[in-house]
């Protein structure tokens, strides 16, 4: 059976072509995608790569409801419109995606996979905003979190690359990427989780701001004439590495302006890895002890510093890591220094991979 995974981001489009034995048979990302009516790119790649049998998407927001991957159906896109309020810079893109494939295979069987659901089942005591419990109720207001599709991933791939169960590990599981956040994992289930109730909380990430005091919020929406509108523009998308760096936030140019002498700069890189660390020894204490940190995501898998960094940070709860393997490591590895109490594990993030898996056993589900 040959599935095709569909990852719309903020921005882009990935393609993945995989065979019955999840082998990458073709893939393409489609930069500055425009939506649903650009159908070329789509259609080039579909010619290229040869039939399809099934289709997973990736959806950022599944709600409360959804506690697995859903098939695809006109209700189930009317649900998942209602919630683009909590995730405005991917939902619209997700559904936008689906309704793109869906016209050009419209006989193909396709299935959304959800990033809240790994999520979904975290102790009461983490996903409880201390809000009046009547608002909980009435608005559905929780930590839903995000990034759960890599999370559970990569997760299970550090536990096959330490040789141990990931049911018997601790782990903080770090997704480094454009969007960023933490989870920690017990059992290989989540138990806690940087992100919120939208994907704007926890860590700094490039553009937007992370976690903020809410009375700063107030305060400016009160005293500095500031809309709803510009506020949220300015949280999502002018904050971040970006906002105190005055550069595109990417880190690799954050840390050129950073080497160059820039301050703004130098200052953008140390709250980052300052929110990070604080983060990940709170995801600790979640996850009840480490024995494994898993780094994943663009920054996290390209960057030798921000591992190093991390790694300095986190020492006292037994994290070092091995120079060499550190800065050598290319694809999923241990760069763990020898003897080291807490193992230290890279993985490239294949979220193509959890939605074939899901995609798979709502498949193999209808089947039966």
């Amino acid at each position: 059976m040959r599935l095709l995974i569909v990852n719309t981001g903020s921005s882009s489009l990935k393609l993945s072509l995989l065979d019955e034995r999840d082998r990458l048979v073709a893939e393409h990302t489609v930069q500055r995608w425009q939506g649903e009516d650009d159908l070329s790119p789509l259609e080039r790649f579909l010619q290229t790569a040869g039939p399809v049998d099934a289709v997973g998407h990736r959806v950022v927001h599944g709600g409360p409801r959804h506690l697995g991957p859903a098939p695809i159906d006109v209700a189930l896109l009317d649900e998942l419109a209602a919630l683009t309020d909590l995730a405005p810079l991917h939902q619209p893109r997700a559904l936008a995606g689906i309704r793109a494939v869906s016209r050009l295979l419209p006989e193909v069987p396709a299935v959304a996979s959800f990033d809240t659901a790994f999520h979904a089942r975290m102790p009461p005591a983490a996903a409880t905003y201390a809000l009046p419990a009547a608002w909980n109720a009435r608005w559905g207001l929780r930590r839903y979190g995000f990034h759960g599709l890599s999370h559970r991933y990569a997760s299970r791939r550090a536990a096959e690359i330490t040789g141990a169960r990931v049911e018997a590990l601790r782990m903080v599981s770090c997704h480094l990427g454009a969007g960023a956040s933490l989870c920690a994992v017990r059992d290989g289930r989540s138990v806690d989780t940087t992100m919120g109730f939208t994907p704007l909380a926890g860590l700094v990430m490039v553009t937007r701001c992370g976690s903020v005091d809410p009375g700063l919020v107030l305060w400016l929406l009160e005293h500095t004439g500031l809309s709803v509108a510009e506020l949220r523009e300015v949280l999502e998308h002018h904050s971040g590495l970006a906002g105190l760096s005055g550069t595109s936030g990417d880190l690799r140019d954050v840390l050129a302006a950073r080497a160059a002498g820039d301050g703004g700069a130098s200052l953008a890189f140390e709250v980052f890895i300052h929110r990070l660390a604080r983060e990940a020894a709170a995801m600790t204490v979640a996850a009840g002890g480490l024995d494994v940190l898993v780094i994943t995501g663009g920054m996290g898998e390209h960057s030798a510093l921000v591992r190093c960094e991390l790694a300095d940070r986190l020492a006292h709860l037994g994290v070092a890591l091995d120079e060499g393997r550190n800065d050598g490591v290319s694809g999923d590895g241990d760069v763990s220094a020898d003897g080291a109490a807490v193992r230290t594990v890279v993985v490239i993030a294949r979220e193509d991979l959890e939605v074939a898996a899901e995609l798979r056993a709502v498949l193999s589900s209808a089947v039966c």
